[in-house]
């Protein structure tokens, strides 16, 4: 039987193969347009199209003025997820590749207010366009990227407060449970929800990979005892170079 398969797919596959199988390793040289072109009788544009889908994939970056390389997809580590983690916008521990005790975060953080658009809105269930705190969060481990974060939470709740700004004043760092436990807000549970995405250009720029590529996107909400939102956040990481590892205790 002929294989079916458009041109473009079949020119990335044959790629993706040779990569995957070490004939093309890390650093190497994607062969040029017109060596592709040659090869598999195709367009300009085909071929284009072939390439991109690498590059979305994670396994090659263009470097201007040079061509098209295989990039290092190896794992860098994985992003251990448990109720004793760190409470951070994403609470995890970092189990480095080679380090099993884990990698200290070091993040730089800033918060604004805002009104929450729509989307922020139904998950805080909160009315469009309603005051929310917004921080926004870039973590690095030994001085890799290893993920962004954008997190609201509702100025009716932490307004006049101390705990207003989360990277600011007495309670600073100490996570979604720890600061709202300072002003009488016991929170009892995080629901998250895992996806992925092509990366912005901006994230794309943060966290080292090149834009369209896959990213990993986890959102998280925080409930008091009441079942009321009281923090949401965003979180984005590579989804070529970090796992997410879940430990789930049972009581």
């Amino acid at each position: 039987m002929g294989d079916n398969r458009p041109v473009f797919q079949r020119i990335a596959d044959d790629l993706r193969r040779q990569i995957d199988e070490g004939t093309l390793p890390v650093g190497a040289r994607i062969p040029s347009r017109s060596e592709l072109k040659r090869a598999y009788e195709a367009s300009d544009q085909t071929v284009d199209r072939a390439v991109r889908v690498l590059k979305a994939a994670g396994y090659a970056e263009g470097q201007f003025g040079r061509g098209v390389f295989v990039t290092d997809r190896a794992p860098i580590g994985t992003l251990l997820r448990s109720t004793g983690a760190v409470d951070s916008p994403f609470a995890a521990r970092i189990a480095l590749e080679g380090s099993p005790d884990g990698a200290p975060l070091t993040w730089e953080a800033s918060s604004t207010t805002a009104p929450a658009s729509d989307r922020v809105a139904r998950r805080l269930c909160i009315v469009p366009g309603t005051g929310v705190i917004r921080s926004v969060y870039e973590y690095l481990a030994n001085r890799q990227p290893v993920q962004l974060a954008t997190s609201w939470e509702p100025l009716a709740i932490t307004e006049g407060t101390d705990v207003v700004f989360p990277e600011c004043g007495p309670y600073a760092r100490r996570g979604v449970r720890g600061r709202m436990a300072a002003i009488g807000i016991r929170v009892v549970r995080a629901e998250e929800r895992v996806g992925s995405r092509p990366a912005s250009s901006a994230e794309a720029e943060a966290l080292g990979c090149s834009p369209g590529q896959c990213v990993t996107v986890v959102e998280r909400t925080h409930f008091d005892a009441d079942g009321r939102a009281v923090e949401t956040s965003d979180i984005v990481v590579r989804a070529d170079r970090w796992r997410l590892a879940y430990d789930i205790g049972f009581v």
